[in-house]
């Protein structure tokens, strides 16, 4: 029998599929984004390095933190707060 893949990016063909127009630029790697800032997750299909979990894909939340490259953001999911770590490149700024 086959066992079925359980792996981080199962189930997110149409999740992770980006429209013809939708180009990646460099500077979605540039941007920086001030301690205290909303923004939203917004994920580069192209780039899973610092990709979020696909749960928190449009959700909006708060910079607390930056730890290296990244940023911590504090989003409220299910009635909890919770932190994520991403790269600036999944972000946007609301």
């Amino acid at each position: 029998m086959v066992v079925k893949s359980k792996g981080p990016h199962r189930r997110t063909r149409r999740i992770l599929k980006r429209k013809l127009r939708e180009k990646f630029t460099v500077n979605r790697f540039l941007q920086q984004f001030p301690i205290g800032s909303k923004v939203m997750i917004d994920l580069v299909p192209s780039q899973p390095k610092g990709r979020p979990f696909k749960r928190f894909i449009g959700k909006t939340g708060v910079v607390i933190d930056k730890r290296g490259e990244s940023y911590i953001i504090k989003i409220k999911d299910g009635g909890k707060e919770k932190q994520i770590i991403s790269r600036p490149e999944h972000l946007k700024q609301i």
